[in-house]
């Protein structure tokens, strides 16, 4: 039965099919994060994760899923651990596996279960929603895993006055309180929700984009890019392409967490425990110089449906254009943040 957390809004969802502006054709930062950070699930699990009753089936939940193909193989890593666990717990016994593939009702659901892997150790279902309201039954739920997905607000914070930005980035006091509001009142929820959908002893691992204490939105490499797509659409105002007023109304629904404001969420909702919380450094995964366009691509691919219903699809290509072309002149502005962790590698553990 749904309850009144289930209201929420319905946010834009990454770019579907499989086109050269897809998420599933740029989506390789989160296909990194997947593969390097294995090794950290796989140890979760093993010391972490307990499963009492091995009759029943294990239940995992991809939250954010988008359309794949990272989610099937961040999944697949997590099967595997877990049925390591069990065979040396309990050798002999192998309970079935259950996974949920969950997303907003808009995403792509047909791109992803058209390349479902077609040998898995696991059944598949899609659970459409947002997971900022209640999903599944209570105590459902063994292992809850989400990537780069809980740095998206329910809605923009309301009533906004954010002249010439489009985003907290550099703003002023007011905006930004209105965003860690927000953000605070969303992942309250989150974990509510998860904590009555998960069993006893279940675990949660959430890896998202974040900033160590104390160190300024301008500082973050994600931040920097949401600072460029706002000057990039300001010169478009000025050359009268879009106007000043759409720009003004116009604020990105993300928000970049820190270890304070995490532990302090965690510490109010009583469900869960905090296993492990690190800032990881995503330079080193990705053989160091990033280039400007590949950045753009991963961000176009995200946010080009949001953009396209504010401003008409008509402006997408050159918006696009000179975004690269400001973050090629600031690569090194860009690599230079990149100095601090800037992924917050997450896990929690159900009372």
């Amino acid at each position: 039965m749904s309850d009144s957390s289930d209201q929420v809004a319905e946010p834009y969802v990454m770019n579907g099919g499989e086109g050269a502006f897809s998420y599933a054709k740029n989506s390789y930062f989160q296909k990194a994060t997947t593969s390097d950070l294995k090794a950290m699930v796989d140890t979760v699990i093993a010391d972490h994760l307990e499963i009492t009753d091995v009759s029943d089936p294990i239940r995992v939940a991809d939250l954010g899923c988008s359309v794949g193909p990272n989610t099937f193989q961040a999944m697949q890593n997590v099967v595997e651990a877990v049925q390591s666990k069990l065979s040396k717990s309990n050798p002999g016994i192998m309970p079935g596996f259950q996974v949920f593939f969950c997303d907003h009702t808009s995403n792509d659901f047909n791109t992803l279960f058209m390349s479902l892997p077609p040998e898995r150790p696991y059944y598949a279902a899609g659970v459409p929603g947002s997971f900022y309201g209640r999903l599944f039954p209570d105590s459902s739920l063994h292992f809850v895993y989400s990537s780069y997905a809980l740095q998206w607000l329910s809605e923009v914070p309301e009533g906004l006055v954010n002249k010439g930005r489009v985003h907290c980035t550099n703003a002023g006091d007011n905006v930004c309180k209105a965003y860690a509001t927000r953000y605070r009142t969303d992942m309250s929820t989150f974990l509510m929700c998860r904590a009555k959908e998960m069993a006893v002893g279940g675990v949660m691992v959430l890896m998202m984009p974040a900033k160590p204490d104390g160190v300024p939105l301008g500082k973050i490499p994600i931040c920097v890019m949401y600072e460029l797509l706002g000057l990039s659409l300001m010169d478009m105002a000025k050359e009268g392409k879009v106007t000043e007023a759409q720009v003004d109304s116009f604020n990105l629904p993300l928000y970049i967490t820190s270890p304070s404001e995490i532990m302090q969420l965690v510490e109010t909702n009583a469900g869960f425990e905090i296993v492990n919380m690190e800032l990881l450094n995503t330079l080193s995964r990705y053989g160091g110089q990033i280039r400007g366009r590949e950045i753009v691509m991963h961000l176009r691919a995200g946010l080009e449906g949001l953009i396209s219903v504010h401003f008409g699809s008509g402006i997408i290509d050159e918006l696009f254009d000179r975004l690269a072309r400001k973050t090629e002149g600031s690569g090194s502005l860009v690599d230079m943040t990149y100095s601090k962790g800037n992924l917050m590698f997450l896990v929690l553990k159900r009372k």
